[in-house]
């Protein structure tokens, strides 16, 4: 049996929210994708795995700051002091879709480094280029279809064209490759791409459309014994109760607030052929919150809102967004300063305001504004504003003594020809 450790969609550079660290200057948001990562790294030595397969995406940039690859280094070169097997997959935001470009891993192939394979082509591998453990690993890092797009412009190939003959030739070469499997050695397909049948989480809603699909029923070939997969943020097994299992393990830290509710972590697998067991390990990364509430009482306003908030000990250190809806005329009524108050021990606050404009009454051919007095256009707009009559009696009363006004100073100056 073979134990492994599966993960996938480190992003360990993503910096865009909240504050430095004051002793190692680091974003804070990247202390928790290293956090996050350091807890796998350990979890590898401890258990003392077998092999660590990473299914891509180190980062979120393609050229990034030599500090974070330098943090990445830190932890990778870990695994080989501790003799660990591992396997690095290139994805798509690993690698830039310009020829002749250097990856974000390159470092690892180029220095040789002990124990690490760096995979930026689609590799067969044998137990012999394995450490000679006894396994075989079909390995498909990201494919940008601008090759394929570059090399047949004069056919005038389309980009859904080149997506189905992209898929086409990578089925062809894995359909080969597992017609040259050892049927006495468990075998592993790893790839970054997108799978058949596979749930798309938020962070992939900008790519959809862009990506070479491949089949889920080459993935669930039972002649392999696990499938680990990288690019989708959110965990799935995509041949849940059978074999093998097709595994997104999502990425190790929340990255937005579409992915609040997913939970984030690591797989541990033990392989043998023909049976596969997992684990899904869980990692406590920072809490995130994504609340709405839609309020249309300004009296209530405040409390309503107020009520929605967690309590003031989860709320501490937390990403918090809070998307109010509300009639665009009681929006000054909504206390942005309490509110911030409120939410001030959270790491980071985000207010959405939505107000809402209300659809303009429309009048019948008989009702119409010219048949209508200043007054009772007045009451309508009261209506529409959903005043109560106690505060729109006296308004009323002043507006028909200020119009009775106006109204008799116009018939003065008529009768005696002046003007005002």
């Amino acid at each position: 049996m073979l134990k492994i450790l599966h993960f996938a969609d480190a992003h360990i550079d993503i910096a865009g929210h909240g504050r430095h660290d004051a002793v190692s200057g680091l974003p804070l948001r990247v202390l928790d994708f290293l956090r996050a990562l350091d807890t796998i790294i350990d979890t590898a030595i401890d258990e003392k795995v077998d092999l660590v397969v990473f299914a891509g995406d180190a980062y979120k940039d393609r050229t990034p700051s030599p500090t974070y690859q330098r943090e990445w280094g830190k932890r990778i070169v870990r695994l080989s002091a501790a003799k660990i097997p591992s396997l690095l997959l290139t994805g798509n935001h690993d690698v830039s879709p310009a020829a002749g470009r250097a990856h974000t891993l390159q470092e690892f192939e180029t220095l040789d480094v002990p124990f690490v394979r760096v995979i930026d082509k689609p590799e067969f591998l044998a137990p012999k280029v394995l450490w000679d453990l006894p396994l075989q690993v079909i390995a498909l890092p990201w494919i940008f279809r601008s090759g394929l797009m570059a090399s047949q412009q004069e056919t005038g190939i389309t980009a859904e064209g080149a997506n189905e003959e992209i898929g086409k030739r990578v089925s062809d070469i894995l359909e080969q490759w597992l017609a040259e499997l050892d049927p006495q050695l468990p075998a592993i397909l790893t790839a970054h791409a997108t799978i058949q049948g596979a749930s798309y989480g938020n962070e992939r809603s900008v790519m959809l459309g862009r990506d070479i699909v491949l089949p889920g029923g080459l993935v669930k070939d039972t002649r392999l014994d696990y499938v680990a997969l990288g690019h989708i943020h959110k965990f799935q097994d995509l041949n849940e109760g059978a074999h093998p299992p097709v595994i997104y393990p999502g990425s190790i830290e929340r990255v937005d607030f579409g992915e609040t509710e997913d939970d984030k972590g690591f797989i541990i697998a033990s392989i043998e052929k023909g049976k596969t067991t997992y684990e899904k390990r869980v990692l406590s990364g920072r809490r995130f919150y994504n609340l709405s509430v839609k309020v249309d009482n300004k009296d209530t306003l405040m409390d309503e809102i107020l009520k929605v908030l967690p309590k003031k000990e989860q709320i501490e250190d937390a990403m918090l967004r809070l998307e109010v809806e509300y009639p665009r005329e009681i929006e000054v009524f909504l206390d942005e300063a309490a509110l911030r108050e409120k939410c001030a021990p959270a790491f980071e606050f985000h207010l959405v305001r939505r107000p809402q404009e209300e659809a303009r009454s429309r009048f019948s051919p008989q009702d119409s504004v010219a048949n209508l007095t200043p007054l009772e256009l007045l009451e309508r707009y009261w209506g529409l504003i959903k005043m109560e009559p106690r505060e729109t009696a006296p308004l009323q009363e002043l507006a028909a003594s200020i119009i009775q006004k106006v109204d008799g100073a116009v018939e003065t100056d008529l009768t005696t020809g002046g003007s005002k």
